[in-house]
């Protein structure tokens, strides 16, 4: 019988597709930033988009999958496919019939939506919002489903497809830059409306992606409505809760941007640290969650309480393995990272400087974000609601009190304020970790003798010379490779790099030789069958 991939191998599956979507990502937001600058109309797509992208991550995508993936493994497990499907059409149906109305609420409240969300955009710009508001409103439902059918497809153990499915939106948001932003105004239409135009299409497209290889998974649709299914409402129960569990980082995203509002550009220099934050994020920490959830929800349907405390134990050393370090170059290449990728056309010298001192105050919370994408879902997957709802109502007090704070501090020390809006974010990331840290040793037992904390530590100093290396060889580049076109600027970039990947590859060598050996030729073996620390 063919064994199973280990963890490791899954989340290299996993993060070769979320690389992709995330590079992808990363050229949308060059191309408009290169077009459109950091400004009113960058500024507006972000807050029009946030309104359905918001409601996605608490309602549909984040919680759905925490709800819906232990549901539909333990039905499958329980019943046999055919189950699985009947309870996937259900939860289908269900959704189309929830979310066609919230659409339309979205559409037609705008204004008032607009005018509570960003009080500080000029009348302008908030106009424009709106517009674009109206335009992604169905995005929600079209990225419902498209998590819906992430899960069925993660429950029948495809990884790739769907990770790689998110590649699409970039795709059509590029496009849709490229080929309306210079037709639009020929139409009497505001150029910044490709950018909405884009997102709904790219939502469309993630869905559609996705449907073929469902299909041959054996799923045909058949609306059916079917409240009083026990299954169904275990993912509504689910569901319910981890609406508040998962919340914690949307309503900071919230918070921050009412906050930042009033500063013309605030909102797109946080959005473009923070998407910088979430490229190793990605890349690491939601796949490792991802590949995670599939585990424990078979490990919590077996009641196999050891075998969830190894899988859980595996995933956080391997978010230390390939968060930490990630971290540290991020950390220290920040400022050459968003010249190279944003400054450009409109995009300004002075907005560098500003997004590279915001993705510094992100990253700073970065770790704790990747370990959380393996807590949550760990919790859900055992029916635990209650802890992840206070965890995550703790972080968002502790985030807007610090808010507060810190926007009034930090002028007083020459930073600008709006840094404050980033700081608080990682604070939060730390107090939801710690919380949830502690509730889950309540609930699975001490992880002792599984090298989780050792192994952190011990990668944090590899982190710390890795982030040494880099910008020692970024350092050395500059004075060796002076020149600023974009050619020197890859070229020193990808040195220093190189750099900090040698000495990553040295360090983990040092420290866990294993790991380091599937890692790099992905070998079989379960990555949370490794002894203990004192078993070498």
């Amino acid at each position: 019988m063919r064994r199973p991939p280990s963890l490791l191998q899954t989340v290299g599956s996993i993060s070769a597709a979320t690389g992709l979507s995330r590079i992808l990502g990363l050229v949308r937001d060059q191309v408009q930033s290169f077009v459109f600058g950091a400004g009113a109309v960058t500024d507006a797509y972000v807050a029009a988009f946030r309104v359905p992208n918001l409601l996605r991550d608490l309602f549909a995508e984040g919680a759905l999958s925490s709800a819906f993936v232990p549901t539909l493994t333990a039905v499958r497990t329980q019943g046999g496919a055919a189950s699985g499907w009947r309870l996937t059409n259900r939860l289908v149906t269900a959704l189309i019939a929830i979310l066609l109305p919230l659409v339309v609420l979205i559409a037609v409240g705008a204004p008032w939506i607009l005018t509570l969300y960003v009080p500080g955009f000029a009348d302008e710009t908030r106009a424009l919002s709106v517009a674009m508001t109206r335009i992604v409103a169905p995005f929600l439902l079209f990225v419902a489903l498209a998590a819906v059918a992430m899960g069925a497809l993660n429950a029948c153990g495809r990884f790739f497809l769907p990770a790689l499915a998110p590649a699409s939106f970039n795709l059509c948001s590029i496009a849709a830059v490229i080929a309306l932003a210079p037709l639009l105004p020929r139409l009497g239409l505001h150029p910044g409306l490709a950018l909405a135009v884009g997102a709904l299409a790219g939502g469309a497209l993630q869905l559609g992606a996705q449907l073929p290889a469902l299909r041959r998974e054996g799923f045909r649709f058949a609306p059916e409505l079917a409240p009083r299914d026990p299954a169904l409402r275990r993912v509504a129960a689910l569901m319910a809760p981890a609406t508040f569990g998962l919340a914690a980082t949307q309503i900071n995203i919230l918070v921050d941007t009412i906050l930042a509002s009033p500063y013309e550009g605030a909102v797109t220099w946080l959005s473009l640290a923070f998407r910088l934050m979430q490229l190793p994020l990605g890349l690491f920490g939601v796949a490792i969650g991802t590949a995670n959830l599939a585990r424990v929800s078979a490990d919590a349907a077996r009641d196999d309480a050891a075998g969830l405390r190894r899988n859980v134990a595996g995933a956080l050393r391997a978010a230390a393995l390939l968060t930490l370090p990630a971290t540290a170059g991020l950390i220290a290449l920040r400022e050459p990272i968003v010249r190279l990728l944003f400054e450009h056309g409109k995009f300004t010298a002075d907005s560098t400087t500003k997004t590279a001192a915001a993705v510094l105050c992100y990253a700073l919370g970065l770790y704790a974000y990747s370990l959380t994408k393996t807590q949550v879902p760990t919790f859900y997957a055992l029916g635990e609601t209650r802890t992840p709802v206070v965890a995550s109502a703790v972080a968002v007090g502790a985030k807007i009190a610090a808010n507060f704070a810190l926007l009034a501090a930090l002028p007083a020390f020459g930073q600008d304020a709006f840094l404050g809006l980033a700081l608080s974010t990682s604070l939060a990331a730390w107090i939801n970790f710690a919380w949830l840290a502690r509730g889950l040793r309540r609930r699975i037992g001490s992880l002792a003798g599984q090298r989780v904390v050792g192994h952190a530590a011990k990668l944090a100093l590899v982190a710390l010379a890795v982030g040494l290396a880099c910008g020692a060889a970024q350092r050395g580049l500059e004075r060796a490779l002076g020149g600023e076109s974009l050619g020197f600027q890859a070229l020193r970039l990808g040195g220093a790099i190189a750099a900090g990947l040698g000495v990553f590859v040295a360090g983990v060598a040092l420290i866990d030789r294993a790991a380091l050996r599937r890692l790099v030729r992905r070998e079989r073996g379960a990555a949370e069958a490794e002894p203990p620390e004192g078993g070498r």
